[in-house]
């Protein structure tokens, strides 16, 4: 018997705490930092998982992991997706390895390309830790790519 998942209880997908796409070039003075803390609440540094709108913003996407880069005022977060697709000579995806965000061991890339604005209230669970090495190298893509500091 196949369970029912009830699409408005997946956090991020719908209403006012719902995952979406920031233009990188508008969202003002950004300041990445590394600041995690595992508290089971969402901190720069962090993966965690969220409703991601596929790009096509048709109303699907999926359950992802996603790197938290840095913290709004308003109290929403910036954050890029990761993939364990292989994207390894595209500039707008970084690798950063494996580890424990993908249960498989996967390696992972992140997309810097592609920032999300996320709440609070719209994550599903903390994942872990990116170590500061792998956290500077998005972070200095970030840098490169859109004059954050």
């Amino acid at each position: 018997m196949t369970a029912f998942i009830d699409d408005e209880s997946i956090p991020g997908r719908y209403g006012p705490t719902a995952t979406a796409e920031a233009d990188p070039h508008e969202v003002g003075k950004v300041r990445t930092e590394y600041s995690p803390a595992h508290d089971g609440d969402p901190d720069p540094g962090e993966i965690v998982w969220t409703w991601v709108p596929f790009e096509e913003n048709d109303g699907r996407g999926k359950d992802r992991p996603v790197l938290v880069v840095a913290r709004e005022p308003a109290g929403t977060l910036l954050a890029v997706q990761l993939s364990s697709k292989r994207h390894d000579n595209d500039r707008e995806w970084v690798a950063i390895g494996g580890g424990p965000w993908d249960r498989t061991g996967r390696d992972s890339w992140v997309n810097v390309d592609r920032v999300l604005r996320l709440h609070e209230d719209g994550m599903r669970r903390e994942a872990c830790a990116l170590d500061r090495g792998r956290f500077n190298l998005v972070r200095h893509r970030l840098q490169e790519r859109y004059g954050w500091n």
